[in-house]
């Protein structure tokens, strides 16, 4: 079974930064890649960032390329969003995706999101 567990969010005032972690487990977690999404209030989920199996290919929101950094360790079966320069706009709940298929069909998998609040 799929587990996300994402952590790290919090208040954090305009121009901070936060790191965001998602444990995986259930899963062989270096064979796919992994996003991260956000929702803000009142609005649908959007893409955020997204990492091949490997890491070595990364893309990014167009509303937070050269803020935000994702990363894995596959030893840790861990992803992370680095998030710097942070603006009020970044307010959202975050939340750890994953599509995975055993052989049959894909299955997407959320964890329970972490509130990043950002404010002064």
């Amino acid at each position: 079974q799929v587990q996300l567990v994402e952590s790290g969010g919090g208040l954090v005032q305009p121009g901070g930064s936060l790191r965001l972690s998602c444990a995986a487990s259930g899963f062989t977690f270096s064979r796919y890649a992994m996003s991260w999404y956000r929702q803000a209030p009142g609005k649908e989920r959007k893409l955020v960032a997204t990492i091949t199996s490997a890491g070595g290919n990364t893309n990014y929101a167009d509303s937070v390329k050269g803020r935000f950094t994702i990363s894995r360790d596959n030893g840790e079966n861990t992803v992370y969003l680095q998030m710097n320069s942070l603006k009020p706009e970044d307010t959202a709940v975050y939340y750890c995706n994953v599509d995975v298929s055993t052989g049959g069909p894909w299955v997407t998998s959320w964890g329970q999101g972490t509130q990043v609040t950002v404010s002064s």
